[in-house]
């Protein structure tokens, strides 16, 4: 993935230069180079890296390609064969190879190959591998018989290693599969009581993450910010691409605490230059840097440290212990940030004008595809929220609401906030 994403940098950079004046100027933005953009991927990433045979030395190739398929949310005829093919001899390819075949079936062909990865499933040494099957499988087929089943051969697997964090995850997902599965309020996490003298933003979300979620944010007091008479709020999708959940590398981003730790300008021609809020999962950085406490000289991490961060009555709530299992599982890198990415490839999709990442949190940025000028952006109205606030040093809160098919509104929360609560 990352070398994808480094190849198309120096491909496409000579188009999606920043212009070092004020207000930016996109060069990538302008129509005829997004234009230019698209054609490249199909024809110089997708078709001419999947017509090349399947080997050794192609496999990243390959990779490059669903990664572009992914992005696009692409599909013909052709790219289908190739695809069928992969699968056809995937017990031959490398861990990474088979990991990024699977990423790309969930993301474009929902229950199109469950025949064949029932079968890697039933094979699989990786408890990645394992988990991403089990999750299509779940995705596709919701009867009570293959539940179970997924459910044995998960207990099964944990029975081997019981501190697999990608396994314990996996195995709350199937339980929280059930319709009357119960889900807490989440009142608390506007109180005042939580996490007090930090700067808070509070990303609400679905669990559908194909609709948009809304982020507030708190100050260091306990209030939250407002504009003007109404609570300040701007929509913030936490869908990744591939739309695998949180505790999977390149997932939704994660529920849970993330630590925040100050404002950065990305480099990246995806990203785009407007600053973002940088943001630390458990395990990324130091223990005594999480928890904002120098006099923690403990290297271990435990998750009972990381509960005590949240209110009484959610701190066995699962769901918000997720941004501990992926840091624990190897996820780094998840920050809040603007896009410069095309919404038209969406244009059909719940979350239009908004666009996916790679599990990062993202806020609505468009970009005039006339003159290159960034026309609107959340996340400037974001940073500003922060800055009022007190400054990106706090912590960052992602918890899912509900699974209504709808973006989440600020009448939804806004109880939650009110001034006249008693705290």
């Amino acid at each position: 993935m990352e070398r994808f994403l480094t190849i198309l940098f120096f491909q496409f950079i000579c188009t999606f230069n920043f212009a070092q004046s004020t207000p930016f100027i996109l060069k990538g933005a302008l129509k005829e180079n997004r234009q230019h953009l698209y054609r490249n991927l199909v024809n110089n990433v997708i078709n001419k890296n999947l017509a090349l045979p399947l080997t050794d030395s192609t496999e990243e190739l390959w990779q490059d390609a669903f990664w572009a398929m992914e992005l696009l949310h692409y599909r013909s005829a052709w790219t289908d064969n190739r695809i069928h093919s992969a699968f056809s001899n995937i017990q031959h390819n490398s861990q990474a190879f088979q990991r990024a075949l699977l990423e790309l079936a969930f993301s474009n062909y929902s229950g199109i190959f469950l025949k064949q990865i029932k079968h890697i499933m039933l094979q699989a040494k990786d408890s990645r591998i394992f988990a991403m099957c089990a999750v299509y499988i779940l995705s596709t087929e919701q009867s009570s018989t293959e539940i179970a089943l997924l459910k044995q051969n998960t207990s099964g697997r944990l029975r081997n290693d019981k501190e697999d964090p990608i396994l314990q995850q996996l195995q709350y997902q199937l339980q929280q599969s059930s319709p009357d599965f119960p889900v807490p309020s989440i009142r608390s996490l506007f109180s005042k009581r939580f996490l007090p003298g930090n700067v808070l933003i509070i990303s609400v979300q679905r669990s559908n993450r194909n609709y948009p979620g809304l982020v507030v944010v708190r100050d260091s007091e306990g209030d939250f910010i407002k504009d003007d008479t109404r609570f300040f709020s701007v929509p913030q999708l936490a869908r990744s691409v591939s739309n695998l959940p949180g505790y999977l590398t390149n997932g939704n981003t994660p529920e849970g605490i993330f630590r925040m730790d100050g404002f950065d300008t990305s480099q990246s021609n995806f990203i785009g230059p407007t600053t973002n809020i940088q943001l630390t999962l458990p395990f990324e950085n130091s223990v005594a840097h999480f928890f904002k406490d120098s006099l923690v000289k403990d290297s271990s991490w435990h998750i009972d440290q990381y509960k005590n961060l949240l209110p009484a009555e959610l701190k066995n709530y699962f769901p918000l212990q997720q941004s501990y299992f992926a840091g624990k599982a190897g996820r780094t890198e998840i920050i809040a940030h603007g896009t410069t990415i095309d919404p038209a490839y969406y244009r059909n999709k719940p979350y239009f004008p908004l666009t996916p990442t790679q599990g990062c949190l993202c806020t609505k940025e468009i970009w005039n595809e006339e003159t290159g000028r960034l026309s609107e952006s959340d996340q400037q109205k974001l940073v500003d929220a922060v800055i009022k606030a007190g400054g990106p040093y706090g912590y960052a809160i992602v918890v899912n609401l509900d699974n209504q098919q709808r973006a989440v509104t600020l009448a939804e929360i806004n109880d939650f906030m009110s001034l006249e609560r008693k705290d």
